[in-house]
């Protein structure tokens, strides 16, 4: 990957567009397949990997253990705030108190054969889209901070990222050192505008989820807007690629972490750190409406 598709994230230098390994649950009964996929990525320059322990009950955290090797230096990047739940109507429950939070490190480091995460995101409740908090699961940031900055401090994790945060939340949390942010956002999900400005003033990295929309029933998608495939026909690109590359052009401090079982999807995906979009392009894409992403996990 050209140079330009770099940039920094928990102290490192990374590819912009990593991977986003929830992805591999789909290949569960085909785990020599999951690995492989893996290390195709990797192989093709990937260095940013996000995972989680509730991602396939450890499965995920299990094929990440195998498939890296010794000198592969590859950013491990984890998220707390929710255990798994196999049993339950979605595969996840809620884990917001301080001890849960300290578990699921926990978990994550044995999963993964580490004895450090580079990056663990504390997943809030308390905003859409997804699961909102309630009962004992309604937890301050204060009290959930001082157990994640502890963690760090003994060296279980090595920086700490917000995911599903406020913009008054972010605000709060910036003196405690806040690595990245990971919240629902595209190029039809423009919610937290004011946010991305507050993390390019603060030099925290801004790593999507749902970067093309549609993640719930309802959602808009990026690629069924017409100035998307418009433009994707004018390049020669798919439109996922296109919505992928405006979130490059959005900012500097965007990092991608699209997920994929499939091989020649994952290629697709990171060719769009070779993707130009000029000022017309760009101005056509901006033009299109955004849409509220205030949607419930059922």
């Amino acid at each position: 990957m050209p140079s330009t598709a770099r940039g920094p994230l928990a102290g490192r230098t990374v590819c912009r567009v990593g991977y986003g390994a929830m992805q591999l649950e789909r290949l569960h009964d085909d785990r020599a397949a999951a690995v492989a996929l893996l290390r195709r990525a990797i192989d093709l320059g990937v260095d940013h990997v996000d995972t989680a322990q509730f991602y396939g009950n450890g499965f995920v955290n299990d094929v990440i253990r195998e498939a890296l090797r010794p000198g592969d230096d590859v950013l491990i990047a984890s998220k707390v705030g929710a255990d798994p739940d196999p049993g339950g109507p979605i595969p996840l429950r809620l884990a917001q108190r301080p001890e849960q939070l300290r578990a699921s490190v926990e978990d994550n480091l044995r999963s993964l054969g580490l004895d450090r995460i580079p990056l663990v995101n504390l997943r809030r409740a308390d905003r859409l889209p997804g699961l909102v908090a309630e009962g004992d699961q309604r937890v301050g940031l204060d009290d959930q901070l001082e157990v994640m900055t502890a963690l760090r401090d003994e060296g279980k994790i090595g920086a700490i990222g917000l995911s599903a945060v406020t913009l008054d939340g972010l605000r709060r949390a910036l003196p405690a050192g806040i690595a990245c942010v990971q919240n629902a956002y595209s190029l039809v999900g423009r919610d937290d505008e004011d946010m991305v400005e507050l993390c390019v003033a603060e030099g925290v990295a801004w790593v999507p989820f749902f970067p093309l929309g549609g993640a719930f029933p309802g959602v808009p998608k990026v690629t069924d807007e017409p100035a998307v495939q418009a433009a994707a026909q004018a390049l020669g690109r798919t439109p996922a690629q296109v919505g992928l590359a405006w979130l490059l052009h959005r900012a500097p401090n965007v990092h991608l972490i699209p997920g994929t079982a499939s091989a020649a999807h994952l290629e697709a995906n990171l060719a769009v750190a070779d993707i130009a979009l000029d000022g017309e392009t760009l101005a056509a894409l901006n033009a299109i409406p955004a849409r509220s992403m205030d949607v419930t996990l059922s």
